[in-house]
């Protein structure tokens, strides 16, 4: 009887060591990944803030970066995009005066931009307080948008933006919303003025920038328009649980700080 249970123990313990010499030849990658919860996916990963850590998006707001990611996961998740290359954060709650759009990788997560940029006439002076997604109202528009192809118009070489979110800005093609230079955006103007110029509604860049921009961010990109709206982060489908679920944590910060 001793015999029988000292095999085993042996064969217990052979079996430990085993397994343990797998996990170690397997290296770092299994011994670091994360958990799979169900209904996640590879995107919710490649996107997760966790991942960004090291990597300086620039003096965006670290709150305003997690909805953007969050955001961008949503999009994915519901197959509004299959892999988006760049997200574009633009954060309305700060002034024109300051560089408040921010362009990074999603695949290398590397800060490509951080520039100015101008809110519509309709929206405010320095400060953007009224968003729109009607025509005539010259305001901008908040909330996702996913990056189209480009054409020459009255405002030179510009990119078409479609808006992803329902009453909030799925209006911004037929109103033209897109992004595009202009010469009343610069610092000179920020210190004459006291603000920047501002477009009809639409992220106008400064002129030197402006294309380059636009070529790197165009056709697989995300745009994320933020102002401490509380209708739009209680119900958006791509904030909180991809749902519009007004009791997320981040959502919830975001209003009573805004």
């Amino acid at each position: 009887m001793l015999k029988s249970r000292l095999q085993i123990r042996a064969g217990l313990l052979r079996s430990a060591l085993i397994v343990a010499v797998a996990v170690m030849s397997a290296g770092p990658s299994i011994l670091a990944r994360e958990p799979v919860h169900e209904g996640s996916s590879t995107a919710t990963a490649v996107h997760s803030r966790a991942i960004w850590e090291g990597s300086s998006p620039g003096a965006i707001d670290q709150r305003v970066f997690e909805l953007a990611l969050g955001a961008a996961n949503c999009a994915v998740q519901m197959g509004k995009i299959a892999d988006p290359s760049t997200l574009t954060v633009i954060d309305y709650s700060q002034p024109s005066t300051k560089k408040r759009l921010w362009v990074v990788d999603l695949h290398t997560h590397e800060l490509l931009f951080e520039e100015l940029v101008a809110h519509g006439q309709g929206s405010g002076n320095n400060m953007a307080t009224l968003f729109s997604n009607d025509a005539e109202t010259h305001q901008s528009s908040i909330g996702l948008f996913e990056t189209k192809n480009t054409y020459i118009g009255k405002n030179g070489y510009s990119l078409r933006l479609e808006g992803l979110e329902n009453g909030f800005n799925d209006h911004a093609m037929e109103r033209a919303i897109v992004m595009h230079g202009a010469p009343y955006v610069s610092e000179a103007t920020a210190r004459t003025l006291g603000r920047l110029g501002r477009s009809w509604g639409c992220p106008a860049l400064r002129e030197t920038v402006a294309h380059e921009l636009i070529d790197r961010v165009k056709e697989t990109g995300l745009v994320f328009a933020y102002y401490p709206d509380p209708k739009w982060l209680g119900t958006s489908q791509f904030l909180g649980n991809c749902v519009g679920n007004p009791g997320a944590t981040g959502v919830t910060r975001l209003v009573t700080t805004g």
